[in-house]
């Protein structure tokens, strides 16, 4: 698979390309966001590595460029914890991110497991119709609707969804919705739930800051409510 990194640190990007080329993977490297969407519109690239803060173009600006032509996975680098806020409230679509320093053995994982959620998901689709006020969810075509408008969904939000509208009222646990969504083995992985659950709210909701069906439970999970 091709990796694009952007990243103005050129000590982060080889050390990054390093480790994986020796995991088999071919690295494609920017140095600001203009070369990044240069790379990216001229090269196939399966998954990109954005730092937030670059010179010309930052992370969060190239992503909003790349999302309107691509849906390709992107991880942001970030050195600062409040940036955090930034990449959910504008709902950019990121699907992950990991916060500096990091170890390069921490970020491989993290990214051939959003490789992995992202490419070998299959069979998502299943029978019937789940309508909940204004949305209806159809699992035989995979389409979701708002006031008979089809929203995009990626795979993993509308699993997500599916999971939810199953179960009107009741509330999950991160655990519980990353072994049935990923069916992967929880390890506490905050990040990803709360990414997929934001860009979910921005899709579905009049308000995300005022969420009419998808509730946060604090300090617990997450739960659709039951509208009219």
């Amino acid at each position: 698979m091709n990796i694009l990194i952007a990243e103005d640190e050129q000590d982060i990007r080889e050390l990054l390309e390093l480790h994986l080329i020796k995991e088999g993977y071919t690295v494609f490297q920017a140095a600001d966001g203009v070369n990044a969407l240069k790379v990216f519109s001229e090269k196939h690239i399966d998954l990109v590595v954005l730092d937030i803060m670059m010179p010309g173009l930052d992370g969060l600006k190239v992503l909003k460029k790349i999302r309107e032509i691509s849906e390709v996975p992107a991880m942001f680098l970030t050195a600062r914890g409040e940036d955090v806020d930034k990449i959910l409230g504008l709902g950019l679509g990121a699907d992950d991110y990991i916060v500096k320093p990091f170890s390069a053995m921490e970020f491989i994982a993290r990214m051939q497991a959003l490789l992995r959620r992202t490419y070998k998901y299959s069979n998502i689709c299943g029978k019937g119709e789940l309508v909940n006020g204004e949305i209806k969810l159809n699992k035989e075509s995979c389409n979701v609707y708002k006031n008979d408008k089809e929203i995009e969904l990626n795979a993993k939000e509308y699993k997500i969804l599916e999971l939810f509208m199953d179960n009107i009222g009741k509330v999950h646990t991160k655990k519980q919705i990353y072994e049935i969504v990923w069916g992967e083995p929880y390890y506490e992985d905050d990040n990803t739930i709360m990414v997929h659950i934001s860009h979910l709210r921005d899709k579905i909701e009049d308000n995300p800051k005022e969420p009419k069906y998808l509730k946060t439970i604090r300090g617990i999970g997450y739960k659709i409510e039951k509208v009219q």
